[in-house]
């Protein structure tokens, strides 16, 4: 899937809703900004921690969709932020999430939130769970 497709597929969601853009994508990497709005930050108009959490929260799941196989599905399992600086309404964030495990049943994605002026802001590392297609429901036996 291209970087456009998926965009469109984010766009009526919540990252759509945050803003977030797509510049890059691959089974390996994905990366995106996002444009620091005030209804995005917190007191002192620095980008809320909650939203470096969806933002990177978004490209490993992304990342991992474009691992998945037919008919498989993701979930994120668990996550961990490290905050490290502050974005101020009006600049640009940038995103660059790689794969640091791609397993069969389990992935694991470390995304960089970086500041327009290149500072890193946040680390956060998260496990995408990969579930296989749910089995069709099996047809009456025969009597």
């Amino acid at each position: 899937m291209d970087t456009a497709t998926l965009q469109q597929l984010l766009a009526p969601l919540f990252p759509g809703l945050m803003g977030l853009e797509l510049t890059a994508t691959s089974p390996e990497r994905v990366q995106a900004t996002l444009r620091v709005r005030p209804d995005l930050c917190t007191a002192g108009g620095i980008l809320h921690g909650g939203a470096y959490m969806a933002f990177a929260d978004t490209l490993g799941a992304v990342g991992t969709v474009l691992n998945l196989g037919p008919g498989q599905t993701t979930t994120t399992t668990d996550s961990s932020t490290k905050f490290i600086g502050s974005a101020k309404v009006g600049t640009l964030v940038r995103g660059d999430c790689v794969a640091l495990h791609r397993g069969r049943t389990t992935q694991v994605w470390q995304t960089s939130v970086y500041a327009e002026d290149g500072r890193l802001c946040a680390v956060v590392t998260q496990t995408q769970l990969v579930m296989g297609a749910r089995p069709a429901a099996a047809p009456p036996a025969d009597s």
